[in-house]
């Protein structure tokens, strides 16, 4: 089953606009304002991704807030940045491609990782949230499944020799995200 969407909040609307917009290639379809519940109110954007799922966005605007508003899902727990992120599906490698060359003119730094069933580009969008397009390069089989069952129930898995090839793409003009 397809997601509907996912939300999470931002700390800078038009920055947030322009890079799932211009840098990644999403239309904006629907803005809810409304007010919240707590007393302010808030902007729910809702941007199509592709395949009828949707991101969305919450612009909130409440004085009993923190400013700035803290939106990074993983680093603002004290988590590392590849913990928590935004994963969109790329059709093939050369969507990965293309995807990789829009956000590079745009300015953001590209990590593209070949995990060896998938690969993945990654950069931050403006909240310091850790975004990636990944696309299969093998499909998953009874094999994969059967591993997946044993990994979950061993307290104490063999690790993975961290045999994936990242390369790291710099962007040629600056103003976007970082890939750590």
């Amino acid at each position: 089953m397809a997601f509907h969407h996912v939300a999470v909040a931002t700390r800078d609307v038009q920055g947030n606009h322009r890079f799932y917009t211009e840098a990644t290639g999403f239309e904006l379809v629907k803005v809810v304002a409304a007010k919240s519940p707590e007393g302010g109110w808030a902007k729910h954007l809702f941007y199509e991704t592709g395949g009828g799922e949707l991101i969305a966005f919450w612009d909130l605007h409440d004085d009993s807030l923190p400013k700035p508003v803290p939106t990074a899902i993983a680093t603002g727990l004290g988590l590392p940045l590849w913990s928590n992120h935004i994963a969109f599906h790329a059709i093939d490698l050369d969507d990965i491609k293309r995807r990789r060359e829009r956000w590079l003119s745009h300015g953001h730094d590209v990590a593209e990782i070949d995990h060896g069933w998938c690969l993945s580009i990654y950069t931050t969008d403006p909240n310091g949230i850790l975004v990636e397009f990944c696309t299969m390069t093998r499909a998953l089989d009874a094999n994969d499944r059967a591993e997946a069952l044993r990994l979950l129930a061993d307290p104490h898995p063999p690790l993975a020799s961290g045999g994936d090839q990242v390369v790291f793409h710099k962007a040629t003009r600056a103003g976007g995200g970082e890939v750590s």
